[in-house]
Protein backbone atom coordinates (compact mmCIF):
# COMPACT_ATOMS: atom_id res chain seq x y z
CA UNK A 1 0.00 0.00 0.00
CA UNK A 2 1.17 3.62 -0.74
CA UNK A 3 2.85 5.53 1.70
CA UNK A 4 4.41 8.75 0.70
CA UNK A 5 3.33 11.14 -0.86
CA UNK A 6 5.01 10.36 -3.90
CA UNK A 7 3.74 6.95 -4.23
CA UNK A 8 -0.16 8.44 -4.14
CA UNK A 9 0.93 10.43 -6.96
CA UNK A 10 0.12 13.21 -4.87
CA UNK A 11 3.58 14.74 -6.08
CA UNK A 12 5.30 14.43 -9.14
CA UNK A 13 4.52 14.39 -12.74
CA UNK A 14 3.50 10.76 -15.01
CA UNK A 15 6.43 11.17 -16.74
CA UNK A 16 8.89 11.32 -14.31
CA UNK A 17 7.95 9.25 -12.02
CA UNK A 18 7.31 6.56 -14.61
CA UNK A 19 11.01 6.89 -15.44
CA UNK A 20 11.91 5.39 -11.61
CA UNK A 21 9.22 3.30 -11.22
CA UNK A 22 10.68 -0.32 -10.32
CA UNK A 23 9.60 -1.93 -13.29
CA UNK A 24 11.39 0.78 -15.68
CA UNK A 25 14.54 0.45 -13.15
CA UNK A 26 14.37 -3.48 -13.78
CA UNK A 27 14.35 -2.78 -17.47
CA UNK A 28 17.27 -0.51 -17.68
CA UNK A 29 19.26 -2.79 -15.78
CA UNK A 30 18.33 -5.77 -18.28
CA UNK A 31 19.14 -3.57 -20.95
CA UNK A 32 22.59 -3.11 -19.64
CA UNK A 33 23.07 -6.66 -19.78
CA UNK A 34 21.82 -6.91 -23.32
CA UNK A 35 24.25 -4.57 -24.38
CA UNK A 36 27.29 -6.47 -22.48
CA UNK A 37 26.51 -9.91 -24.05
CA UNK A 38 25.97 -8.08 -27.80
CA UNK A 39 29.79 -6.15 -26.78
CA UNK A 40 31.37 -9.85 -25.73
CA UNK A 41 29.58 -11.01 -29.25
CA UNK A 42 31.26 -8.19 -31.55
CA UNK A 43 34.85 -9.06 -30.02
CA UNK A 44 33.96 -12.62 -30.31
CA UNK A 45 33.77 -13.58 -26.55
CA UNK A 46 30.78 -15.62 -26.97
CA UNK A 47 28.76 -17.01 -29.77
CA UNK A 48 26.39 -14.33 -31.46
CA UNK A 49 23.34 -16.71 -30.92
CA UNK A 50 24.33 -16.94 -27.54
CA UNK A 51 23.93 -12.85 -27.05
CA UNK A 52 20.85 -13.11 -29.56
CA UNK A 53 19.24 -15.26 -27.53
CA UNK A 54 19.88 -12.85 -23.97
CA UNK A 55 19.13 -9.72 -25.97
CA UNK A 56 15.96 -11.20 -27.14
CA UNK A 57 15.30 -12.26 -23.33
CA UNK A 58 16.35 -9.08 -21.66
CA UNK A 59 12.89 -8.02 -21.10
CA UNK A 60 10.27 -8.24 -18.19
CA UNK A 61 7.52 -9.40 -20.73
CA UNK A 62 10.21 -12.99 -20.59
CA UNK A 63 12.34 -12.09 -16.96
CA UNK A 64 9.51 -11.48 -14.66
CA UNK A 65 9.34 -9.08 -11.53
CA UNK A 66 7.65 -11.38 -9.64
CA UNK A 67 10.10 -14.10 -10.09
CA UNK A 68 13.14 -12.25 -9.82
CA UNK A 69 11.97 -11.11 -6.36
CA UNK A 70 11.24 -15.14 -5.25
CA UNK A 71 14.62 -15.53 -5.87
CA UNK A 72 16.08 -12.03 -4.05
CA UNK A 73 14.14 -13.32 -1.05
CA UNK A 74 16.21 -16.78 -0.95
CA UNK A 75 19.73 -14.97 -1.78
CA UNK A 76 19.12 -11.60 -0.61
CA UNK A 77 21.12 -10.03 -3.34
CA UNK A 78 18.88 -7.76 -6.15
CA UNK A 79 21.39 -8.24 -9.20
CA UNK A 80 22.08 -11.61 -8.69
CA UNK A 81 18.39 -12.34 -8.67
CA UNK A 82 18.29 -10.42 -12.02
CA UNK A 83 21.21 -12.16 -13.50
CA UNK A 84 19.40 -15.71 -12.20
CA UNK A 85 16.56 -15.06 -13.85
CA UNK A 86 17.45 -13.58 -17.08
CA UNK A 87 19.88 -16.66 -17.14
CA UNK A 88 17.11 -19.17 -16.89
CA UNK A 89 14.69 -17.64 -19.37
CA UNK A 90 18.03 -17.75 -22.15
CA UNK A 91 18.58 -21.52 -21.28
CA UNK A 92 21.83 -22.62 -22.26
CA UNK A 93 22.91 -18.77 -23.61
CA UNK A 94 22.14 -18.18 -19.96
CA UNK A 95 25.75 -19.55 -19.37
CA UNK A 96 26.89 -15.56 -20.86
CA UNK A 97 24.83 -13.75 -19.34
CA UNK A 98 26.65 -10.97 -16.62
CA UNK A 99 30.32 -12.54 -18.28
CA UNK A 100 33.04 -10.15 -16.60
CA UNK A 101 30.78 -7.32 -14.75
CA UNK A 102 29.79 -6.72 -11.40
CA UNK A 103 26.99 -5.65 -10.07
CA UNK A 104 28.04 -1.86 -10.11
CA UNK A 105 28.66 -2.44 -13.85
CA UNK A 106 24.98 -2.99 -13.99
CA UNK A 107 23.34 -0.85 -11.08
CA UNK A 108 25.56 2.28 -11.95
CA UNK A 109 25.24 2.46 -15.74
CA UNK A 110 21.22 1.88 -15.35
CA UNK A 111 21.09 4.72 -12.95
CA UNK A 112 22.93 6.93 -15.88
CA UNK A 113 20.03 5.45 -18.20
CA UNK A 114 17.79 6.55 -15.79
CA UNK A 115 19.14 10.05 -15.22
CA UNK A 116 19.40 11.00 -18.69
CA UNK A 117 15.92 10.26 -19.47
CA UNK A 118 15.16 12.73 -16.17
CA UNK A 119 17.41 15.49 -17.22
CA UNK A 120 15.98 15.64 -20.71
CA UNK A 121 12.69 16.27 -19.29
CA UNK A 122 13.82 18.63 -16.58
CA UNK A 123 16.07 20.91 -18.93
CA UNK A 124 12.34 20.93 -21.15
CA UNK A 125 10.70 21.75 -17.94
CA UNK A 126 13.34 24.86 -17.24
CA UNK A 127 13.51 26.04 -21.38
CA UNK A 128 9.94 26.13 -20.87
CA UNK A 129 9.67 28.29 -17.87
CA UNK A 130 12.60 30.48 -19.47
CA UNK A 131 10.47 31.30 -22.25
CA UNK A 132 7.34 32.09 -19.90
CA UNK A 133 9.62 34.40 -17.91
CA UNK A 134 10.81 36.12 -21.21
CA UNK A 135 7.24 36.57 -22.29
CA UNK A 136 6.14 38.19 -18.97
CA UNK A 137 9.34 40.57 -19.22
CA UNK A 138 8.34 42.28 -21.80
CA UNK A 139 4.95 42.34 -21.30
CA UNK A 140 5.45 44.01 -18.45
CA UNK A 141 8.54 45.89 -18.74
CA UNK A 142 6.86 49.20 -18.48
CA UNK A 143 4.34 48.37 -15.29
CA UNK A 144 5.82 50.54 -12.23
CA UNK A 145 6.25 49.08 -8.96
CA UNK A 146 8.22 49.48 -5.92
CA UNK A 147 11.20 47.43 -5.18
CA UNK A 148 11.64 46.54 -2.26
CA UNK A 149 14.98 45.95 0.32
CA UNK A 150 14.90 44.47 4.13
CA UNK A 151 10.78 44.57 3.00
CA UNK A 152 11.06 48.29 2.91
CA UNK A 153 10.45 50.60 -0.21
CA UNK A 154 13.60 51.35 -2.09
CA UNK A 155 13.38 52.42 -5.10
CA UNK A 156 11.21 52.17 -8.27
CA UNK A 157 11.51 48.77 -10.29
CA UNK A 158 9.31 47.47 -13.21
CA UNK A 159 7.76 44.20 -13.19
CA UNK A 160 9.27 43.59 -15.63
CA UNK A 161 12.62 44.15 -14.34
CA UNK A 162 12.03 41.33 -11.57
CA UNK A 163 10.67 38.33 -14.45
CA UNK A 164 13.99 39.39 -16.22
CA UNK A 165 16.10 38.77 -13.21
CA UNK A 166 14.09 35.89 -12.80
CA UNK A 167 14.44 34.59 -16.57
CA UNK A 168 18.41 35.20 -15.96
CA UNK A 169 18.37 33.18 -13.06
CA UNK A 170 16.72 30.08 -15.24
CA UNK A 171 19.42 30.70 -17.78
CA UNK A 172 21.81 30.12 -15.60
CA UNK A 173 20.82 26.91 -14.07
CA UNK A 174 19.98 25.85 -18.04
CA UNK A 175 23.52 26.32 -18.66
CA UNK A 176 24.61 24.74 -15.36
CA UNK A 177 22.72 21.25 -16.30
CA UNK A 178 24.22 21.29 -19.83
CA UNK A 179 27.47 21.52 -18.14
CA UNK A 180 26.71 18.49 -15.43
CA UNK A 181 25.22 16.69 -17.79
CA UNK A 182 28.71 15.68 -19.29
CA UNK A 183 30.21 14.71 -15.84
CA UNK A 184 26.89 12.48 -14.51
CA UNK A 185 25.97 10.46 -17.54
CA UNK A 186 28.37 7.74 -17.88
CA UNK A 187 28.51 4.00 -16.99
CA UNK A 188 31.02 1.86 -16.68
CA UNK A 189 31.54 -1.67 -17.29
CA UNK A 190 34.81 -2.32 -15.36
CA UNK A 191 34.34 -5.52 -13.05
CA UNK A 192 35.23 -5.62 -9.48
CA UNK A 193 37.44 -3.07 -8.20
CA UNK A 194 37.67 -1.48 -11.72
CA UNK A 195 40.53 -2.89 -13.28
CA UNK A 196 38.24 -4.83 -15.85
CA UNK A 197 40.21 -8.16 -15.17
CA UNK A 198 37.25 -10.40 -15.52
CA UNK A 199 36.47 -9.13 -19.27
CA UNK A 200 39.58 -9.87 -20.59
CA UNK A 201 41.61 -8.59 -23.31
CA UNK A 202 38.98 -6.99 -25.15
CA UNK A 203 37.99 -5.21 -21.91
CA UNK A 204 38.35 -1.55 -22.88
CA UNK A 205 36.97 -1.94 -26.11
CA UNK A 206 33.69 -4.18 -24.79
CA UNK A 207 32.84 -1.24 -22.33
CA UNK A 208 33.07 1.23 -24.98
CA UNK A 209 30.55 -0.91 -27.05
CA UNK A 210 28.10 -0.96 -24.45
CA UNK A 211 28.39 2.39 -23.48
CA UNK A 212 27.85 3.28 -27.30
CA UNK A 213 24.52 1.24 -27.79
CA UNK A 214 23.39 2.46 -24.42
CA UNK A 215 23.81 6.16 -26.05
CA UNK A 216 25.75 7.13 -22.85
CA UNK A 217 29.99 8.08 -22.36
CA UNK A 218 31.92 5.84 -20.48
CA UNK A 219 33.69 6.84 -17.20
CA UNK A 220 37.37 7.51 -18.25
CA UNK A 221 38.40 5.46 -14.97
CA UNK A 222 36.31 4.00 -12.06
CA UNK A 223 36.56 2.03 -9.09
CA UNK A 224 34.11 -1.25 -8.39
CA UNK A 225 31.68 1.99 -8.99
CA UNK A 226 31.28 5.36 -10.38
CA UNK A 227 32.67 7.68 -8.02
CA UNK A 228 29.53 9.68 -6.22
CA UNK A 229 30.58 13.45 -6.56
CA UNK A 230 29.23 13.28 -10.38
CA UNK A 231 25.95 12.12 -8.32
CA UNK A 232 27.14 14.38 -5.68
CA UNK A 233 27.06 17.86 -8.21
CA UNK A 234 23.86 16.56 -10.11
CA UNK A 235 22.23 17.22 -6.62
CA UNK A 236 23.60 20.32 -5.45
CA UNK A 237 22.38 21.46 -8.69
CA UNK A 238 18.85 20.36 -8.19
CA UNK A 239 19.13 21.88 -4.86
CA UNK A 240 19.97 25.23 -6.18
CA UNK A 241 16.96 24.79 -9.03
CA UNK A 242 15.05 24.37 -5.86
CA UNK A 243 16.20 27.14 -4.02
CA UNK A 244 15.65 29.94 -6.69
CA UNK A 245 11.82 28.13 -7.29
CA UNK A 246 11.38 29.12 -3.83
CA UNK A 247 12.83 32.16 -3.96
CA UNK A 248 10.07 33.37 -6.91
CA UNK A 249 6.98 31.44 -4.97
CA UNK A 250 8.35 33.28 -1.65
CA UNK A 251 8.25 36.43 -3.54
CA UNK A 252 4.83 35.60 -5.12
CA UNK A 253 3.32 34.68 -1.33
CA UNK A 254 5.10 37.99 -0.23
CA UNK A 255 3.33 40.25 -2.52
CA UNK A 256 0.15 38.70 -2.50
CA UNK A 257 -0.08 39.70 1.31
CA UNK A 258 -3.83 41.85 2.01
CA UNK A 259 -1.59 45.06 2.66
CA UNK A 260 1.05 44.35 -0.48
CA UNK A 261 -1.93 42.95 -2.98
CA UNK A 262 0.08 43.37 -6.06
CA UNK A 263 0.80 39.77 -7.17
CA UNK A 264 -1.55 36.77 -6.85
CA UNK A 265 -1.23 32.98 -8.13
CA UNK A 266 -3.64 31.27 -10.03
CA UNK A 267 -7.33 31.02 -8.27
CA UNK A 268 -10.12 28.60 -9.45
CA UNK A 269 -12.78 31.19 -8.40
CA UNK A 270 -15.67 28.77 -9.26
CA UNK A 271 -14.74 25.54 -7.43
CA UNK A 272 -11.31 25.73 -5.25
CA UNK A 273 -11.30 26.17 -1.81
CA UNK A 274 -8.68 28.40 0.12
CA UNK A 275 -10.12 27.22 3.93
CA UNK A 276 -12.05 24.80 5.49
CA UNK A 277 -13.62 27.05 7.65
CA UNK A 278 -13.22 30.75 6.52
CA UNK A 279 -14.96 30.98 3.22
CA UNK A 280 -13.51 34.21 2.13
CA UNK A 281 -9.53 32.82 1.95
CA UNK A 282 -7.57 32.78 -1.09
CA UNK A 283 -4.46 31.30 -0.27
CA UNK A 284 -1.01 30.96 -2.06
CA UNK A 285 -0.97 26.94 -1.61
CA UNK A 286 0.64 26.12 -4.27
CA UNK A 287 3.69 28.67 -3.92
CA UNK A 288 3.53 27.37 -0.19
CA UNK A 289 4.05 23.75 -1.65
CA UNK A 290 6.96 25.06 -3.73
CA UNK A 291 8.13 26.26 -0.83
CA UNK A 292 7.87 23.32 1.29
CA UNK A 293 9.06 20.86 -1.66
CA UNK A 294 12.28 22.81 -1.77
CA UNK A 295 12.90 22.33 2.04
CA UNK A 296 13.27 18.06 1.21
CA UNK A 297 15.16 18.47 -1.73
CA UNK A 298 17.68 20.76 0.03
CA UNK A 299 18.07 18.32 2.95
CA UNK A 300 18.87 15.60 0.54
CA UNK A 301 22.26 17.18 -0.46
CA UNK A 302 23.65 16.49 2.84
CA UNK A 303 23.33 12.84 2.14
CA UNK A 304 24.45 13.20 -1.49
CA UNK A 305 27.78 14.59 -0.09
CA UNK A 306 28.07 12.03 2.48
CA UNK A 307 27.79 9.36 -0.78
CA UNK A 308 30.98 10.60 -1.72
CA UNK A 309 32.88 8.82 0.63
CA UNK A 310 34.02 5.02 0.16
CA UNK A 311 35.48 2.61 1.98
CA UNK A 312 38.49 1.61 -0.60
CA UNK A 313 37.18 0.43 -3.73
CA UNK A 314 33.34 0.44 -3.05
CA UNK A 315 31.18 -0.08 -0.37
CA UNK A 316 27.34 -0.16 -0.34
CA UNK A 317 27.37 2.78 2.30
CA UNK A 318 25.82 5.18 -0.70
CA UNK A 319 23.89 2.10 -1.91
CA UNK A 320 20.47 2.77 0.48
CA UNK A 321 20.76 6.13 0.50
CA UNK A 322 20.69 7.09 -3.26
CA UNK A 323 17.55 4.94 -3.51
CA UNK A 324 16.19 7.69 -2.05
CA UNK A 325 18.32 10.53 -3.04
CA UNK A 326 18.32 10.46 -6.72
CA UNK A 327 14.51 9.68 -7.40
CA UNK A 328 13.16 12.16 -5.19
CA UNK A 329 15.31 14.99 -6.33
CA UNK A 330 14.55 14.10 -9.75
CA UNK A 331 11.04 14.17 -9.34
CA UNK A 332 10.24 16.77 -6.92
CA UNK A 333 11.99 19.32 -8.81
CA UNK A 334 10.38 18.32 -12.21
CA UNK A 335 7.06 18.93 -10.48
CA UNK A 336 7.94 22.40 -8.83
CA UNK A 337 9.24 23.58 -12.03
CA UNK A 338 5.64 22.34 -13.31
CA UNK A 339 4.07 24.67 -10.52
CA UNK A 340 6.29 27.37 -10.73
CA UNK A 341 5.73 27.13 -14.48
CA UNK A 342 1.74 27.23 -14.46
CA UNK A 343 1.76 29.90 -11.94
CA UNK A 344 3.85 32.55 -13.26
CA UNK A 345 2.24 31.78 -16.97
CA UNK A 346 -1.26 32.75 -14.97
CA UNK A 347 0.01 35.15 -12.68
CA UNK A 348 -2.99 37.65 -11.53
CA UNK A 349 -1.00 41.15 -11.89
CA UNK A 350 -2.94 44.26 -9.86
CA UNK A 351 -1.24 47.27 -11.97
CA UNK A 352 -3.45 49.48 -10.42
CA UNK A 353 -2.69 48.24 -6.87
CA UNK A 354 1.37 48.85 -7.32
CA UNK A 355 0.91 52.33 -8.49
CA UNK A 356 -1.31 52.84 -5.39
CA UNK A 357 1.35 51.23 -3.19
CA UNK A 358 3.97 53.31 -3.77
CA UNK A 359 2.48 56.58 -2.69
CA UNK A 360 2.27 54.76 0.71
CA UNK A 361 5.35 56.31 2.13
CA UNK A 362 4.35 60.09 0.43
CA UNK A 363 6.90 60.39 -2.03
CA UNK A 364 9.84 59.30 0.63
CA UNK A 365 10.59 56.31 -1.84
CA UNK A 366 12.24 59.28 -4.37
CA UNK A 367 14.70 60.58 -1.68
CA UNK A 368 17.60 59.63 -3.21
CA UNK A 369 16.11 60.98 -6.61
CA UNK A 370 16.08 64.43 -4.68
CA UNK A 371 19.58 64.34 -3.26
CA UNK A 372 20.93 63.38 -6.94
CA UNK A 373 19.30 66.39 -7.98
CA UNK A 374 20.74 68.41 -5.31
CA UNK A 375 24.22 67.26 -6.15
CA UNK A 376 23.57 68.62 -10.10
CA UNK A 377 23.34 71.84 -8.33
CA UNK A 378 26.58 71.84 -6.66
CA UNK A 379 25.00 71.17 -3.06
CA UNK A 380 27.47 67.78 -1.80
CA UNK A 381 26.42 64.13 -2.05
CA UNK A 382 26.95 64.17 2.03
CA UNK A 383 25.25 67.60 3.12
CA UNK A 384 21.94 66.78 0.50
CA UNK A 385 22.22 62.93 2.16
CA UNK A 386 21.89 64.66 5.50
CA UNK A 387 19.49 66.96 4.92
CA UNK A 388 16.79 64.73 2.96
CA UNK A 389 17.29 61.93 5.87
CA UNK A 390 16.31 65.04 8.16
CA UNK A 391 13.28 66.07 5.96
CA UNK A 392 12.01 62.36 5.33
CA UNK A 393 11.73 62.24 8.95
CA UNK A 394 10.15 65.21 9.18
CA UNK A 395 7.47 64.19 6.39
CA UNK A 396 6.94 60.56 8.49
CA UNK A 397 6.02 62.40 11.73
CA UNK A 398 4.17 64.73 10.58
CA UNK A 399 1.62 62.00 7.96
CA UNK A 400 2.87 65.07 5.07
CA UNK A 401 3.41 64.60 1.49
CA UNK A 402 7.52 64.65 1.05
CA UNK A 403 6.65 67.42 -1.69
CA UNK A 404 4.94 69.99 0.80
CA UNK A 405 8.28 69.29 3.45
CA UNK A 406 10.64 69.78 0.22
CA UNK A 407 8.84 73.28 -1.02
CA UNK A 408 9.00 74.52 2.51
CA UNK A 409 12.74 73.87 3.20
CA UNK A 410 14.82 77.05 1.90
CA UNK A 411 17.93 75.08 1.02
CA UNK A 412 16.18 72.70 -1.65
CA UNK A 413 13.51 75.41 -2.99
CA UNK A 414 17.18 77.92 -3.33
CA UNK A 415 18.34 74.91 -5.39
CA UNK A 416 15.32 73.69 -7.20
CA UNK A 417 12.26 74.38 -9.17
CA UNK A 418 8.74 73.28 -8.15
CA UNK A 419 9.26 71.67 -11.28
CA UNK A 420 12.42 69.80 -10.83
CA UNK A 421 11.03 69.04 -7.30
CA UNK A 422 8.22 67.07 -9.12
CA UNK A 423 10.17 65.59 -11.64
CA UNK A 424 12.37 64.36 -8.99
CA UNK A 425 9.51 63.01 -7.21
CA UNK A 426 7.97 60.61 -10.51
CA UNK A 427 9.15 57.30 -10.02
CA UNK A 428 9.06 56.65 -13.91
CA UNK A 429 11.36 59.50 -14.41
CA UNK A 430 13.94 57.62 -12.05
CA UNK A 431 14.20 53.98 -13.33
CA UNK A 432 17.64 54.10 -14.47
CA UNK A 433 18.48 51.54 -17.14
CA UNK A 434 16.00 49.17 -15.91
CA UNK A 435 14.03 49.12 -19.51
CA UNK A 436 16.87 48.76 -21.16
CA UNK A 437 18.30 45.93 -19.01
CA UNK A 438 14.98 44.04 -19.68
CA UNK A 439 15.54 44.51 -23.18
CA UNK A 440 19.26 43.59 -23.54
CA UNK A 441 18.36 40.29 -21.24
CA UNK A 442 15.58 39.14 -23.34
CA UNK A 443 18.00 39.91 -26.54
CA UNK A 444 20.83 37.86 -24.86
CA UNK A 445 17.79 35.20 -23.92
CA UNK A 446 16.16 34.66 -27.28
CA UNK A 447 20.06 34.46 -29.25
CA UNK A 448 20.53 31.78 -26.16
CA UNK A 449 17.71 30.10 -27.45
CA UNK A 450 17.84 30.01 -31.01
CA UNK A 451 21.50 28.41 -30.11
CA UNK A 452 20.11 25.94 -28.71
CA UNK A 453 17.38 25.22 -31.23
CA UNK A 454 14.42 26.61 -29.54
CA UNK A 455 12.01 29.90 -29.94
Amino acid sequence: MPILPIDTRRYGTPEMRMIFEEETRVQKMLDVEAALAWAHAEVGDIPREAAEKIVAMASLKHVKLSHMKEIEREIKHDVAALVRALAEACGPSGAYVHLGATSSDILDTATALQLKEALEIIEKRLNNFEKILMDKALQYKNTLMMGRTHGQHALPITLGFKFAVWMRGISRHIQRLRQCRERVLVGKMSGAVGTQAGLGVHATEIQDLVMKKLGIKPAEISTQIVQRDRHAELVCLLAMIASTLDNFATEVRELQRPEIGELFEPFEAKKQVGSSTMPHKRNPETCERVCGLAKIVRSLVFPALENVITWHERDLTQSSAERFIIPETCILVDYMLFLMSNIVANLHVDEQHMLKNIELTQGRAMSEAVMIALTKKGVSRQEAHELLRKLTIKSWMEKRHFNEILLEDNVVREKLSEKEIDDALNPRNYLGTALKQVELMVKKTMEEREAGGLT
